[in-house]
């Protein structure tokens, strides 16, 4: 039964606390706030780019960085309560975006995972990350694309995670499940 608990249990915590804490939806809070319900306008998705489409880049940028931070302090949470266990941050990770996308508040309709992706990914793979955000913005700057500019950092982290960490199976079945 102890062993049962010392190796259950912190996943169940982490997939709850990640899939809760992923659930809170800050482009339909701000919304809300606003008197109107982000799903019903612009393209009807709850995130970022509507956010900016519908309120503003201000507020887009707020959202952003919301979504990013809730992701990265919950991985960094798992990993320093839980020794920086590899398999339990990329659980959390999968459970924060699974909240993101799809919050049970919400109709299972929430945004689409870029941002709360990215912190995930910069709370586990700092490096990872800053190269995800290079590929984002060189081709949003060429292209004008957020959505081209996404699929491109998500294959470019699993590109990079195939090679860096080659060997271990979480790593790269997140960076697959992202992709």
């Amino acid at each position: 039964m102890q062993t049962f608990l010392k190796t259950v249990l912190p996943y169940v915590f982490c997939i709850l606390a990640g899939y809760l804490a992923g659930a809170v939806n800050f482009a339909w809070l701000l919304a809300k706030k606003r008197g109107f319900d982000i799903r019903t306008k612009g393209s009807g998705n709850a995130g970022t780019t509507n956010a900016g489409r519908t309120m503003g880049s201000g507020v887009a940028a707020v959202v952003f960085l919301c979504d990013a931070l809730k992701s990265a302090l919950m991985v960094w949470l798992a990993g320093f309560l839980f020794h920086s266990s590899p398999s339990i941050q990329t659980v959390t990770m999968a459970a924060c975006v699974a909240g993101h996308l799809y919050p049970f508040y919400l109709e299972f309709q929430g945004g689409k995972g870029i941002a709360a992706s990215l912190g995930a990914i910069l709370a586990i793979e700092p490096w990872f990350g800053l190269g995800c955000v290079v590929v984002e913005a060189v081709v949003v700057i060429l292209t004008r694309y957020v959505s081209l500019a996404s699929i491109c950092a998500a294959i470019f982290y699993f590109a990079i995670t195939c090679i860096c960490r080659w060997g271990e199976w979480w790593s790269i079945a997140f960076a697959g499940i992202l992709t």
